[in-house]
């Protein structure tokens, strides 16, 4: 087995200087592994940040210019040698075990998607509403994906692929040459029509397939939640987003030549908003109202990015074209 660490980044100098550091302090000697830092366009200091960890890892540094974190991703596949790829986001800052975790966990053929742990690095104690979102139960913990942080336990078991998120995604290179490759994800803001469900589809992918996903704590990152990320409005901006890739995912599985109507999903966030709304002028404590109002704005949010997806791929053709491609290989 052989194992390439991918890598994607674009004006982020100082996180991934402290990603990669944390890679070559991996427990799993460097010589067993390789790492790709796809250069997706950056403007700042990255080459010179690549440049001071040619010492201490196998280090590969290519260009991907075009927008688009699918594009890096592909462009980090296309280059890869391993048979197992460990994609990571460039503001996390990995455990000391998590690749020779993953190494361990391939080791069983019948896997094909690893995760662990994506435990927040707040970058000041979150807002009281936050803090209470992030404490709501959900599967064997507790899960934001607004952020992107996940804290399951400790220990190893079999998890549904949907809760392996890309910036901790390891999989073997076959298994996603099958399911075709990722999904757009990531654009830009004046590009954020063109936006899909980036490693959604590849994680339902391998549940339709009935292969195997492991959750190990032992393959856990630290992911950075920095201040910008801890307000009302950075949540509606990813729930917006989060409403165009359902609108993709949507269309997409609608197939055929006309765009469907979502009444059903359309139906589900009004409801939820309806209950919200009912629960916040219901409620007395101040903090528990606020994070309500903080899911209405978010839920509210959720469904405009809905909207005008379906309205931009009704009037643009071309935007159709992009929604249906077979691949984006």
């Amino acid at each position: 087995m052989s194992l390439s660490v991918i890598i994607p980044t674009r004006n982020r100098a100082g996180v991934l200087d402290a990603c990669l550091s944390s890679i070559a302090e991996q427990s799993l000697a460097t010589s067993e592994f390789e790492v790709i830092v796809v250069d997706n366009g950056s403007t700042d200091e990255t080459p010179h940040v690549v440049e001071r960890h040619h010492a201490s890892l196998q280090l590969r540094c290519v260009h991907a210019p075009e927008p688009g974190l699918h594009v890096g991703r592909h462009e980090g596949l296309r280059e890869a040698r391993g048979d197992v790829l460990a994609f990571a986001d460039d503001d996390i800052v990995a455990e000391p075990a998590w690749l020779a975790t993953v190494v361990e966990r391939f080791r069983d053929p019948s896997v094909a998607l690893v995760g662990g742990n994506n435990l927040p690095l707040f970058e000041h104690a979150p807002p009281e509403w936050l803090a209470r979102w992030w404490d709501i139960p959900a599967n064997h913990g507790r899960a934001l994906g607004h952020l992107s942080i996940l804290d399951f336990g400790q220990g190893r078991f079999d998890i549904d692929p949907n809760f392996v998120w890309g910036c901790n995604f390891s999989i073997r290179r076959q298994t996603l040459l099958d399911a075709g490759g990722f999904h757009p994800d990531a654009m830009p803001t004046e590009r954020l029509r063109w936006r899909g469900d980036g490693e959604t589809h590849v994680s339902e992918w391998i549940r339709r397939s009935g292969l195997r996903t492991i959750f190990d704590s032992g393959a856990s990152v630290h992911h950075r939640v920095p201040a910008s990320r801890m307000s009302p409005g950075y949540f509606e901006q990813r729930s917006f987003a989060q409403g165009i890739s359902d609108s993709y995912t949507d269309i997409r599985r609608a197939g055929g030549s006309r765009i469907p109507v979502f009444a059903s999903a359309q139906l589900r966030v009004k409801t939820g908003l309806r209950r919200l709304r009912l629960h916040a002028t219901r409620t007395t404590d101040e903090a528990d109202a606020k994070l309500k109002g903080v899911q209405l704005g978010a839920l509210a949010a959720w469904e405009r990015g809905y909207d005008f997806h379906q309205k931009e791929v009704r009037k643009d053709p071309a935007l159709f074209s992009w929604v249906m491609k077979e691949t984006y290989l």
